[in-house]
């Protein structure tokens, strides 16, 4: 008994060990391209995946930051496993992973990989399928700006020790929600040499919820009274979320705060060579367009922007009647363009 009662001893301090000190383990392939690494730090899991499942060659890291929402990595259907990645199946990622050790972490509190009956129909994680609208909770309190940039942090100083990785570059870039990700990293990261941001907001979150009440009234989508009824709710929402109590009822409260912080100030203390990428039919990322105005104004010239005529947030092409043709992506010719630039730019 006294025995039992020492092993039991020993495994506790094991695991709080571990949990408290950080501790990494290769779960080997996942997946025909991608190789799935866990790091625990703390009291909490962090999955990502590495595109290409070799460990021998050494490369850069490029890490690409996913947008918002809780979907996960890969969604198993009856047909085999489809590999999401936060977005890089959008593009061709075989062109990185030729050059880069391609990362993509995980949403938090969200599995890798998810059975199809636990994904909504825009493949968002439901832990209760009784309940498909309802994020896990967990996920919520952690769904955050500085929790993002966090466990990014944690990810990157475990693979600059890794003997497959050339610490003399390192590339990241974000789309949407991940651009903010993205810049707070290369703010913290000195190592960074490179950054890439894709319909990107520069004046945060909240505020295009506001150009959208004003767009529509605008438009005759709805009445003037209708918008102003909008907007003053997004004021009030907006308020809530810089009420402790009101954060602790309502933990998506925390993720409108934290992304609804102006980027344009992270932008131009970048010295970094900065890739700026939207839609010109894009709402969110329609404000990029002034800033061009502000980094000439502080003399700065480390400002590339592409302005893709005609595709929505997530570069698809958009009809004259405004209806967003599926059929047509753009994703690989921009992400194309990114990875040229950033060997054009050489390393800073």
């Amino acid at each position: 008994m006294n025995k039992r009662k020492s092993i039991r001893k020993w495994m506790v301090v094991f695991w709080l060990f571990l949990f408290s000190s950080g501790f990494s383990q290769d779960k080997g392939v996942i997946s025909p391209e991608a190789r799935h690494f866990q790091l625990y730090h703390k009291h909490e899991r962090i999955d990502f995946i590495k595109l290409d499942t070799s460990l021998t060659e050494k490369k850069p890291v490029f890490l690409f930051c996913q947008g918002s929402l809780p979907v996960p990595l890969f969604v198993s259907f009856k047909e085999g496993v489809y590999m999401l990645g936060g977005g890089i199946s959008n593009f061709n990622y075989r062109e990185i992973t030729q050059k880069y050790h391609l990362i993509v972490i995980s949403m938090p509190e969200t599995p890798v990989i998810v059975s199809e009956k636990q994904v909504s129909q825009s493949f968002c994680y439901i832990p209760d399928t009784l309940n498909p609208r309802q994020f896990s909770p967990e996920y919520e309190k952690k769904d955050f700006l500085e929790h993002y940039v966090k466990r990014a942090g944690i990810v990157l100083d475990f693979l600059k020790k890794q003997p497959w990785v050339d610490n003399n570059k390192l590339v990241v870039a974000g789309h949407s929600q991940g651009s903010k990700v993205a810049t707070k990293i290369a703010l913290k990261n000195k190592r960074i040499t490179h950054i890439g941001l894709f319909a990107a907001n520069p004046f945060g979150r909240v505020d295009q919820f506001v150009r959208e009440s004003r767009l529509s009234a605008q438009s005759g989508k709805v009445s003037w009274e209708e918008a102003d009824k909008q907007m003053e709710e997004n004021y009030e929402t907006y308020r809530q979320a810089f009420i402790p109590d009101s954060v602790k009822k309502y933990a998506s409260l925390n993720s409108l705060k934290t992304f609804s912080e102006p980027f344009l100030e992270d932008w131009l203390e970048l010295k970094i060579p900065v890739f700026l990428a939207y839609g010109t039919e894009d709402r969110t990322s329609e404000l990029c367009d002034i800033v061009p105005l502000f980094f000439i104004r502080e003399g700065k010239k480390n400002l590339t922007m592409k302005r893709y005529l005609h595709l929505e947030h997530n570069f698809f092409e958009v009809e004259k009647e405004g209806k967003t043709n599926y059929d047509k992506p753009h994703w690989p010719e921009v992400m194309h363009e990114f990875m040229e630039w950033v060997e054009k730019n050489g390393v800073h």
